[in-house]
């Protein structure tokens, strides 16, 4: 019991721990009646939401935004997130909590790690409404990714029908844009970071997940993004410390790339969210090497997103996997 988030009260009261214990070294209170095990590394997301949920789980409150996303298994939230919860009625907040008031109907709630949390559509609907164009994306690629038993992936003609049902819903024109630049196949938000990056700097949208064939069928490799034409790689590298910058697998695969005429680019978390036109005009800079053809923008400057109508959306829903609704 005491090695995850627990309500000191009935700790207490089941003689597990003392109120004495509580107040020393080896628990930390995370919220009002709220403990955790003392650890030397910050507790992350989920274990925060957990505590959290302790709080509102007598009063049907129910687990939202990017709290939910992580109990579901799409890890897209920023670093240091809050954790955040829906109640009906009033919650007082507390540093690193985030409270909704909201009604969350049966249909748009599920269990998942004994929480009850907001469906994948609840959550990126809410989402995505309120935080900027791109970190919307980041939530609808992760959310799109997810296969969760029991329930049917979410498609963008859910999100769109939603909107249809809920037209003055705050952020709907921010849904739109989000919609219009989702890609699911993205396997990291930083690929996804990545790729707006490209994009919003003025270059041609790259392959998704592009897998390069050699003369006989076989898959020789599969890049993050990708433009054929240029025979040009772009490859976001995670930044572990246990692993080498640069490891045996990388150099091998990227030896037969190279035979095969193409270059790979390597980037970072500095290069995509710190030096960002220092990474657009890099890639420029070899599709006008490797192509002889100019690209509009430059660095620094973030051109307008090209946004179907919104009755043009609804053709993309199949890309999520389901068709759009009759």
């Amino acid at each position: 019991m005491l090695d995850e988030p627990f309500r000191g009260s009935a700790a207490v009261a089941d003689g597990a721990v003392t109120k004495n214990e509580l107040r020393g070294p080896r628990y930390q209170r995370l919220f009002p009646d709220v403990y955790l095990p003392a650890s030397d590394q910050p507790p992350g997301l989920i274990t925060r939401s957990r505590a959290a949920y302790l709080l509102v789980e007598h009063r049907d409150g129910v687990l939202g935004g990017y709290s939910a996303a992580a109990l579901l298994g799409a890890g897209c939230a920023p670093r240091g997130a809050p954790a955040e919860v829906i109640v009906a009625g009033s919650q007082r907040a507390h540093p690193g909590l985030r409270v909704v008031r909201a009604e969350v109907p049966p249909a748009d709630r599920l269990l998942a790690r004994g929480c009850r949390v907001t469906t994948p559509e609840r959550t990126a609907w809410d989402l995505v409404r309120r935080l900027d164009v791109v970190e919307g994306v980041v939530v609808l690629d992760a959310i799109g990714r997810l296969r969760i038993p029991g329930t049917r992936p979410v498609a963008l003609a859910d999100l769109l029908a939603r909107r249809e049902r809920e037209p003055g819903a705050r952020g709907c024109r921010r849904l739109e844009q989000a919609v219009a630049l989702a890609d699911p196949r993205a396997e990291s938000p930083m690929e996804t970071r990545l790729r707006l990056l490209l994009v919003r700097g003025g270059l041609p949208a790259p392959e998704v997940q592009y897998e390069l064939v050699d003369q006989y069928g076989f898959v020789v490799a599969r890049f993050d993004l990708a433009y054929p034409e240029a025979r040009l790689a772009i490859e976001y590298d995670v930044q572990d410390p246990s692993r080498r910058e640069y490891s045996f697998d990388d150099r091998w695969r990227d030896g037969g790339t190279t035979e095969a005429g193409w270059q790979v680019m390597r980037f970072g978390y500095d290069d995509v969210m710190l030096n960002r036109p220092r990474t657009v005009q890099l890639v420029r800079n070899q599709l006008v090497s490797r192509t002889g053809v100019r690209h509009p923008g430059h660095p620094g400057r973030r051109p307008a997103i090209d946004v179907p109508r919104p009755r043009d959306l609804p053709q993309r829903a199949h890309e999520w996997g389901r068709a759009t609704p009759e």
